[in-house]
């Protein structure tokens, strides 16, 4: 169970305009670096797999494809690392490919939230417009109806006194 004082801190940063920018702005960024580091891992793995005996990763277009499939985790299994240092790169791609997703993910979860909380805040304005007219065509139709009452009621009663001798 979350502390009521979270969900509010939580509820204020989420809901604050500039905190959705930031996360818009972190996910441009950690693309950015995750892009750079794609390039330079494939880079590393090739210098690090030069000249060891099963290596497979043995030019740059294998090293991104195989940098590739290693930040996606998808690992089809057709290049792989085999040295030490080609392993540690491999680890290092994973991890911040991993970090880098989750990022982006709540940067876009952050977008979706925001724009249906506008939504929402648009509709329920709409309802309340719609609630204050509802009720003032109502008032207006109740005293038109207390106006009607009171003349008959003055009617009835100018009847009763004129009709009595």
């Amino acid at each position: 169970m979350v502390p009521s004082f979270l969900l509010s801190v939580l509820n204020r940063l989420f809901g604050n305009e500039s905190w959705r920018r930031l996360h818009a702005q972190a996910a441009f960024w950690v693309t950015v670096v995750m892009t750079a580091v794609l390039l330079g891992g494939a880079a590393l793995v090739v210098v690090a797999e030069s000249g060891a005996p099963r290596a497979n990763i043995t030019s740059y277009p294998r090293a991104l494809w195989w940098s590739i499939e290693t930040a996606t985790t998808v690992g089809y299994g057709d290049f792989y690392a085999v040295t030490l240092w080609g392993r540690v790169i491999a680890s290092f791609l994973m991890l911040s490919a991993i970090t880098a997703f989750g990022v982006i993910t709540a940067a876009l979860a952050t977008w979706f939230v925001g724009h249906a909380e506008q939504d929402m805040i648009r509709l329920g304005r709409s309802v309340g417009n719609h609630a204050r007219e509802d009720a003032e065509a109502m008032r207006s139709e109740l005293r038109t109806l207390h106006a009607r009452f009171d003349h008959v009621e003055n009617l009835i009663r100018d009847k009763g006194t004129h009709s009595a001798p």
